[in-house]
């Protein structure tokens, strides 16, 4: 009989619904405890689901039947509740951004491995099929050389959304702007699918919004270790709000991914299979993407995100997306602010986070 694994959950905000949701679709999981520092929360959240809600972390934390943890706690406070799920010998799973610096990615990654646990960062999107066949063409070189790679997040935030709740546009807690919050997972899936990058030059600026101290606006270029470029494009202020697009182009073959579906595939040398790939096209994406909301976001990448995790542990293997693969994006959002403050191009990798303020 195959074991089913109790979630725990580190902060019970908006994502956390999102994750109860993703956890009820798992036939190995169940959604058993919450955790939040506000008082009555836990036990309000949690009474929804029939789970038990705590107030003490360590309680929670000595749960017996609390497998695994998930972070959905605001992004700057993600280390204070990793670390010390892995020292219990829970599995720990961390919603997007892992950290807000590099320093902090490592001392999650550190404490995982100290423990031996299981880490994984969240980043669904590398789970949707457009993105997995982008990736697969990419490893078998059918795009030849890339040129020329564009991740675009062009999003509607208004400013309720960042009145509404004061860590919200911090650097302290979100850890940056459009970019840091927004545009992470159009980052992840670049860096994915191009590997490694030598340098990047960006631009940031805040021109749509009042009382944030992060971007809400920025462009970056960077230069990839094969030769080629990349650029992106990143707001939550164009109104009304468009669906992320990945594009790679390369000299034999080119593919765009917007949100979770393929609009464009072509290479000079066919496969089967390819003809299939593009009667698809037509098929729109199946929510809002948060391109103008951001609860308009499916569960699906979170349920075969989640699942890979169970898969991991009891295969003993690493998660497709790693401490290591999560703090990679957080690395490159690190050095365009490094280079949007300094006026010059930064090279990776970074030897520390630029500190603000």
């Amino acid at each position: 009989m195959k074991k089913n694994y109790g979630f725990g959950i580190i902060g019970l905000g908006t994502i956390a619904d999102f994750h109860v949701r993703a956890i009820q679709e798992l036939a190995q999981g169940k959604f058993v405890a919450g955790f939040d520092v506000v008082p009555g929360k836990a036990e309000s959240f949690c009474s929804k689901y029939g789970a038990v809600g705590y107030s003490d972390l360590d309680a929670f934390l000595a749960d017996p039947a609390i497998d695994i943890v998930t972070i959905t706690t605001p992004s700057g406070l993600h280390m204070q509740g990793a670390v010390a799920a892995t020292k219990a010998k829970k599995h720990v799973i961390v919603e997007k951004p892992l950290e807000v610096t590099i320093e902090k990615c490592d001392e999650i990654i550190e404490a995982a491995h100290k423990h031996n646990v299981k880490l994984a960062g969240i980043f669904q999107s590398r789970f949707h099929k457009g993105a997995i066949l982008m990736k697969q063409a990419l490893d078998e070189n059918r795009f030849g050389t890339i040129l020329l790679a564009n991740a675009q997040v062009k999003w509607f935030r208004s400013q309720e959304y960042y009145d509404s709740v004061a860590w919200r546009g911090t650097w302290k807690l979100d850890g940056g702007g459009a970019v840091m919050n927004q545009s992470i997972h159009a980052v992840d899936l670049l860096q994915w699918f191009v590997g490694g990058i030598e340098e990047v030059t960006a631009h940031v600026g805040t021109l749509a919004h009042e009382r944030i101290e992060v971007e809400d606006t920025a462009v970056a270029m960077l230069r990839l270790k094969t030769g080629g470029f990349a650029v992106i494009e990143s707001s939550t202020g164009v109104y009304p709000g468009f669906l992320k697009r990945i594009e790679i182009c390369g000299t034999k073959g080119s593919a765009i991914l917007e949100e979770e579906n393929l609009i464009h595939w072509s290479f000079s040398e066919e496969k089967e299979g390819d003809d299939a790939i593009r009667t698809g096209f037509g098929a729109g994406s199946s929510t809002g993407g948060g391109a103008s909301n951001p609860t308009s976001i499916g569960i699906q990448g979170h349920v075969a995100q989640f699942r890979d995790f169970i898969d991991a542990i009891e295969q003993d293997r690493d998660p497709l997306v790693t401490g290591e693969e999560a703090r990679k994006s957080v690395e490159i959002i690190q050095a365009m602010y490094q280079s949007a403050l300094s006026g010059h191009s930064i090279r990776l990798p970074l030897s520390t986070t630029l500190k603000k303020g």
